[in-house]
């Protein structure tokens, strides 16, 4: 099979190659197929789910009970320093 590749695309892949994770550009785009198909899987797996949690927060929402998106990125700010302090490494 011969593919054309975008400059941008062929970029990402010298990254992943010079990072050392992968020998070939096979590999490279063997895993990115890989983990998009992973991806997509969980998508149907969890659509359900997704699906609820979404229609609970708009109607969380249209009943007023939102909160700014301030007080969001503080709480998810806080939530984060949190589990890094429990899962740095010493």
């Amino acid at each position: 099979m011969k593919i054309e590749i975008k400059s941008e695309d062929e970029e990402l892949i010298r990254k992943r190659l010079q990072s050392g994770a992968f020998r070939t550009v096979d590999e490279v785009i063997h895993d990115a197929l890989t983990s998009q198909d992973a991806e997509e899987e969980w998508i149907k797996e969890n659509r359900s789910a997704i699906d609820a949690k979404i229609s609970r927060g708009l109607a969380q929402l249209d009943s007023g009970e939102g909160v700014s998106g301030d007080l969001a990125r503080a709480r998810l700010q806080k939530r984060k320093s949190t589990w890094l302090g429990k899962h740095r490494r010493s």
